[in-house]
Protein backbone atom coordinates (compact mmCIF):
# COMPACT_ATOMS: atom_id res chain seq x y z
CA UNK A 1 0.00 0.00 0.00
CA UNK A 2 1.35 3.47 -1.00
CA UNK A 3 0.49 4.81 1.99
CA UNK A 4 3.00 4.34 4.76
CA UNK A 5 1.75 0.97 6.19
CA UNK A 6 2.87 1.29 9.86
CA UNK A 7 0.99 4.99 9.83
CA UNK A 8 -2.35 3.18 8.50
CA UNK A 9 -2.09 0.28 10.92
CA UNK A 10 -1.22 2.18 13.92
CA UNK A 11 -4.28 4.42 13.47
CA UNK A 12 -6.48 2.03 13.02
CA UNK A 13 -4.91 -0.22 16.18
CA UNK A 14 -5.56 3.24 18.03
CA UNK A 15 -9.14 3.63 16.61
CA UNK A 16 -9.51 0.18 18.80
CA UNK A 17 -7.91 1.96 21.93
CA UNK A 18 -10.51 4.32 21.73
CA UNK A 19 -13.66 1.82 22.49
CA UNK A 20 -14.48 2.95 25.89
CA UNK A 21 -15.71 0.70 28.05
CA UNK A 22 -18.02 2.81 30.89
CA UNK A 23 -17.55 1.25 34.07
CA UNK A 24 -20.55 0.77 36.42
CA UNK A 25 -18.96 2.72 39.19
CA UNK A 26 -19.02 5.88 36.99
CA UNK A 27 -22.76 5.78 36.69
CA UNK A 28 -24.67 7.46 39.21
CA UNK A 29 -26.56 5.57 41.70
CA UNK A 30 -29.28 7.90 41.65
CA UNK A 31 -32.00 8.27 39.39
CA UNK A 32 -31.40 10.66 36.47
CA UNK A 33 -33.98 12.71 34.14
CA UNK A 34 -33.61 11.93 30.59
CA UNK A 35 -31.80 15.01 30.01
CA UNK A 36 -29.30 13.85 32.64
CA UNK A 37 -28.77 10.21 30.73
CA UNK A 38 -28.17 11.98 27.59
CA UNK A 39 -25.43 14.25 28.76
CA UNK A 40 -24.04 11.11 30.74
CA UNK A 41 -23.56 8.63 27.28
CA UNK A 42 -22.88 11.43 25.47
CA UNK A 43 -19.61 12.43 28.08
CA UNK A 44 -18.77 8.66 28.12
CA UNK A 45 -19.14 7.60 24.27
CA UNK A 46 -18.60 10.75 22.32
CA UNK A 47 -14.79 9.64 21.35
CA UNK A 48 -16.58 6.29 19.86
CA UNK A 49 -18.75 7.87 17.46
CA UNK A 50 -16.84 7.89 13.61
CA UNK A 51 -18.35 11.76 13.71
CA UNK A 52 -17.63 13.28 17.31
CA UNK A 53 -18.49 16.91 16.58
CA UNK A 54 -21.85 15.44 14.26
CA UNK A 55 -23.10 12.07 15.49
CA UNK A 56 -25.58 11.92 18.08
CA UNK A 57 -25.04 9.32 20.86
CA UNK A 58 -28.28 9.35 22.27
CA UNK A 59 -31.28 11.52 22.17
CA UNK A 60 -35.03 12.18 23.65
CA UNK A 61 -36.60 10.50 20.94
CA UNK A 62 -34.47 7.26 20.76
CA UNK A 63 -34.72 6.70 24.37
CA UNK A 64 -38.52 6.96 23.50
CA UNK A 65 -38.29 5.08 20.64
CA UNK A 66 -36.42 2.02 22.63
CA UNK A 67 -39.24 1.96 25.82
CA UNK A 68 -42.12 2.13 22.64
CA UNK A 69 -40.12 -1.39 21.14
CA UNK A 70 -39.66 -2.83 25.18
CA UNK A 71 -36.06 -2.93 24.46
CA UNK A 72 -36.09 -0.04 27.56
CA UNK A 73 -38.90 -0.31 30.93
CA UNK A 74 -40.06 2.69 31.43
CA UNK A 75 -39.06 5.42 33.94
CA UNK A 76 -40.15 5.78 37.23
CA UNK A 77 -41.61 9.58 37.20
CA UNK A 78 -39.73 10.64 34.66
CA UNK A 79 -36.62 9.14 36.42
CA UNK A 80 -34.12 6.30 34.89
CA UNK A 81 -32.20 4.38 37.08
CA UNK A 82 -28.56 2.92 36.75
CA UNK A 83 -30.22 -0.34 35.53
CA UNK A 84 -31.96 1.80 32.26
CA UNK A 85 -28.36 2.95 31.21
CA UNK A 86 -26.77 0.25 31.26
CA UNK A 87 -29.38 -1.33 29.27
CA UNK A 88 -28.83 2.12 27.02
CA UNK A 89 -25.48 0.80 26.69
CA UNK A 90 -26.42 -2.29 25.56
CA UNK A 91 -28.48 -1.01 23.43
CA UNK A 92 -25.96 1.38 21.72
CA UNK A 93 -23.72 -1.37 20.76
CA UNK A 94 -26.11 -3.63 19.54
CA UNK A 95 -27.93 -0.95 17.36
CA UNK A 96 -24.77 -0.87 14.09
CA UNK A 97 -25.11 -4.73 13.64
CA UNK A 98 -28.80 -5.71 15.24
CA UNK A 99 -32.36 -5.00 14.56
CA UNK A 100 -34.93 -3.31 16.94
CA UNK A 101 -36.77 -6.68 16.63
CA UNK A 102 -33.34 -8.31 17.29
CA UNK A 103 -32.33 -6.57 20.36
CA UNK A 104 -35.76 -7.22 21.83
CA UNK A 105 -35.64 -10.66 21.64
CA UNK A 106 -31.84 -10.58 23.42
CA UNK A 107 -32.65 -8.21 25.76
CA UNK A 108 -36.44 -9.50 26.97
CA UNK A 109 -34.90 -12.37 29.08
CA UNK A 110 -32.35 -10.01 30.89
CA UNK A 111 -35.11 -7.43 31.72
CA UNK A 112 -37.90 -9.72 32.52
CA UNK A 113 -35.24 -11.47 35.20
CA UNK A 114 -32.30 -9.03 36.28
CA UNK A 115 -33.74 -5.88 35.83
CA UNK A 116 -34.09 -4.09 39.29
CA UNK A 117 -33.22 -7.87 41.16
CA UNK A 118 -32.47 -7.02 44.53
CA UNK A 119 -30.68 -10.06 44.37
CA UNK A 120 -26.59 -10.23 44.29
CA UNK A 121 -26.50 -11.46 40.66
CA UNK A 122 -28.44 -8.98 39.08
CA UNK A 123 -27.95 -6.54 36.11
CA UNK A 124 -25.02 -4.91 36.85
CA UNK A 125 -23.46 -8.10 37.46
CA UNK A 126 -24.06 -9.77 33.55
CA UNK A 127 -22.73 -5.86 32.64
CA UNK A 128 -19.25 -6.68 34.30
CA UNK A 129 -19.47 -10.16 33.53
CA UNK A 130 -19.66 -8.94 29.73
CA UNK A 131 -17.88 -6.28 29.36
CA UNK A 132 -14.51 -7.71 31.02
CA UNK A 133 -14.81 -10.22 28.67
CA UNK A 134 -14.43 -7.77 25.78
CA UNK A 135 -11.76 -5.74 26.94
CA UNK A 136 -9.60 -9.14 27.37
CA UNK A 137 -10.27 -9.87 23.50
CA UNK A 138 -9.12 -6.64 22.45
CA UNK A 139 -5.77 -7.65 22.09
CA UNK A 140 -7.04 -10.53 20.19
CA UNK A 141 -9.13 -8.67 17.92
CA UNK A 142 -5.65 -6.75 17.09
CA UNK A 143 -4.02 -9.38 16.02
CA UNK A 144 -6.56 -10.47 14.01
CA UNK A 145 -6.55 -6.91 12.22
CA UNK A 146 -2.82 -7.37 12.03
CA UNK A 147 -2.99 -10.39 10.41
CA UNK A 148 -5.73 -9.12 7.40
CA UNK A 149 -3.93 -6.50 7.43
CA UNK A 150 -0.60 -7.91 6.08
CA UNK A 151 -2.47 -10.45 4.10
CA UNK A 152 -4.09 -7.50 2.28
CA UNK A 153 -0.76 -6.19 1.86
CA UNK A 154 0.48 -9.32 -0.51
CA UNK A 155 -3.04 -9.10 -2.98
CA UNK A 156 -3.00 -7.70 -6.09
CA UNK A 157 0.71 -7.78 -6.95
CA UNK A 158 0.16 -7.87 -10.63
CA UNK A 159 -2.05 -5.42 -11.24
CA UNK A 160 -1.49 -2.01 -12.91
CA UNK A 161 1.22 0.14 -10.21
CA UNK A 162 -1.38 3.32 -10.35
CA UNK A 163 -4.17 0.83 -8.65
CA UNK A 164 -2.35 -0.99 -6.38
CA UNK A 165 -3.36 0.91 -3.16
CA UNK A 166 -6.45 0.76 -3.58
CA UNK A 167 -7.00 -2.94 -4.26
CA UNK A 168 -4.99 -3.69 -1.27
CA UNK A 169 -6.88 -1.51 0.85
CA UNK A 170 -10.23 -2.81 -1.16
CA UNK A 171 -9.30 -6.63 -0.34
CA UNK A 172 -8.66 -5.36 3.89
CA UNK A 173 -12.14 -3.95 3.69
CA UNK A 174 -13.38 -6.98 2.05
CA UNK A 175 -11.61 -9.16 4.57
CA UNK A 176 -12.94 -7.14 7.87
CA UNK A 177 -16.42 -7.22 6.10
CA UNK A 178 -16.34 -10.75 5.60
CA UNK A 179 -15.33 -11.36 8.74
CA UNK A 180 -18.37 -8.78 10.43
CA UNK A 181 -21.04 -10.44 7.86
CA UNK A 182 -20.28 -14.54 8.94
CA UNK A 183 -20.71 -13.20 12.76
CA UNK A 184 -23.65 -11.11 11.96
CA UNK A 185 -25.06 -14.35 10.68
CA UNK A 186 -24.17 -16.59 13.82
CA UNK A 187 -25.12 -14.18 16.39
CA UNK A 188 -28.62 -13.82 14.17
CA UNK A 189 -29.33 -17.97 14.34
CA UNK A 190 -28.19 -17.74 17.67
CA UNK A 191 -30.83 -15.19 18.28
CA UNK A 192 -33.36 -16.89 16.20
CA UNK A 193 -33.01 -19.64 18.62
CA UNK A 194 -33.84 -17.98 21.50
CA UNK A 195 -36.78 -16.66 20.22
CA UNK A 196 -37.54 -20.14 19.46
CA UNK A 197 -37.01 -20.89 23.33
CA UNK A 198 -38.76 -18.21 24.17
CA UNK A 199 -41.96 -19.20 22.54
CA UNK A 200 -41.98 -22.45 23.78
CA UNK A 201 -41.35 -21.60 27.63
CA UNK A 202 -44.66 -18.84 26.78
CA UNK A 203 -46.39 -21.54 25.12
CA UNK A 204 -45.73 -24.02 28.12
CA UNK A 205 -46.52 -21.41 31.24
CA UNK A 206 -49.91 -20.82 29.07
CA UNK A 207 -50.54 -24.78 28.89
CA UNK A 208 -49.58 -24.79 32.38
CA UNK A 209 -52.21 -22.32 33.77
CA UNK A 210 -54.99 -23.29 31.37
CA UNK A 211 -54.11 -27.02 33.18
CA UNK A 212 -54.32 -25.12 36.63
CA UNK A 213 -57.26 -22.96 35.86
CA UNK A 214 -59.01 -26.39 34.70
CA UNK A 215 -57.68 -28.23 37.83
CA UNK A 216 -59.20 -25.80 40.11
CA UNK A 217 -62.70 -25.68 38.62
CA UNK A 218 -63.11 -29.25 38.83
CA UNK A 219 -62.15 -29.20 42.48
CA UNK A 220 -64.25 -26.13 42.98
CA UNK A 221 -67.40 -27.27 45.45
CA UNK A 222 -70.77 -26.90 43.36
CA UNK A 223 -72.84 -24.03 44.02
CA UNK A 224 -75.78 -24.95 46.44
Amino acid sequence: MTIDNNDLLNSILASLDRIQYVNPDDIPNIDLYMDQVTTFMDNKLRSTARYPGEDKILTKTMINNYAKNDLLPPPVKKKYSKEHVLLLIFIYYYKGILSINDIQILLKPITDHFFHCDKEFNLESIYREVFGLEKQQLDVLKADVIEKFRIAEQTFQDAPEESTDFLQKFAFICTLSFDVYVKKLMIEKMIDELAKDEAAYAAAEKAEGKKKEKTHRAEAPDEV
